[in-house]
């Protein structure tokens, strides 16, 4: 295990009449955009970035209601507004760019490179939640959330649980070794945690964006994400974990047959946020995935 390294330096940026909180850092090279998770924010890729930085430039947006980023204007949580506030950040630089995504973020990945693929060189998906409707206990007791009245109080209720106590349950939700987690990272969620309690709106981003993913599970039609994802020209690196409690492993075998052009890796030992709890060995990965594209597109026709 490497030793922790601060988060990257962010801002507020103004992009397509939105404002983000956008972090960034690396020496150069290709431009890499990930997209965090459900409750994520952008420090979920401090390392993967930090392994990745010698060669690539990486730029990790808070998606709206997100981390430090103000929640939309509209309301609007769905996979498509994140999809488009994540379209901007790209636009504001050089492009096509190396799209990485975990969970939410993986389906907003999907949806973005099938409508908009001038923007994508390649796409990495770790844990991306795609539609299975097989039952899984986390996932459900998430959805029971959004049953009306009961559901939102019953959350808020969850939530007003100290900030320890809530750090904890994600943790040992999303990690398969919660007691791996280095304690400055133990920190950092803890103050994200308070961050959140005082910003107001962190209990509608999570429910919204929440409605917003349920009604891609439900939909039908070329626009369903199985259906684009079928349909990618890019190269796709897909990334799932034997102990994912939020992704069913199985579904990796659905991913390897509907992606054209994939290479999948499952790891062991392993949770939901596998860029956090094992850096490295996902920089392992990407690094040479990404490389090789690099090196595709730089050579003569």
């Amino acid at each position: 295990m490497i030793d922790p390294i601060d988060p990257w330096p962010g801002e507020l940026r103004t992009v397509g009449g939105r404002r983000l909180h956008v972090r960034a850092g690396g020496n150069g090279g290709s431009r890499v955009v990930y997209l965090h998770g459900l409750g994520g924010s952008s420090t979920d890729w401090t390392d993967l970035m930090g392994a990745l930085a010698d060669d690539h430039r990486g730029e990790a947006p808070d998606l709206p209601g997100f981390g430090l980023s103000p929640p939309p204007d509209d309301g609007d949580y769905s996979v498509d507004a994140h999809a488009d506030a994540a379209v901007e950040v790209i636009r504001s630089g050089p492009c096509p760019v190396h799209l990485v995504g975990n969970s939410l973020g993986g389906s907003v990945a999907v949806r973005l490179a099938a409508e908009h693929p001038e923007l994508v060189r390649t796409l990495t998906l770790i844990s991306p939640a795609l539609p299975d409707l097989r039952p899984r206990l986390v996932p459900y007791q998430m959805v029971g959330a959004l049953f009306p009245v009961l559901g939102p109080a019953v959350y808020t209720r969850i939530q007003s649980r100290p900030a320890e106590v809530r750090v904890q349950d994600m943790l040992d939700a999303t990690y398969y070794d919660p007691a791996s987690v280095p304690a400055q990272r133990v920190m950092e969620a803890l103050e994200a945690e308070r961050e959140r309690e005082r910003c107001g709106h962190a209990v509608e981003s999570v429910l919204g964006s929440l409605r917003g993913l349920v009604a891609e599970y439900l939909r039908r039609g070329p626009r369903s994400l199985w259906r684009q994802a079928a349909g990618l020209q890019v190269p796709s690196l897909l990334v799932y974990a034997v102990a994912d409690r939020f992704i069913d492993p199985r579904t990796a075998r659905r991913a390897a047959r509907v992606f054209p052009r994939n290479r999948l890796v499952v790891m062991n030992e392993t949770g939901h946020v596998a860029m956090m709890e094992r850096p490295e060995a996902v920089a392992r990965e990407v690094r040479p995935f990404l490389a090789g594209a690099d090196a595709s597109r730089a050579r003569p026709a």
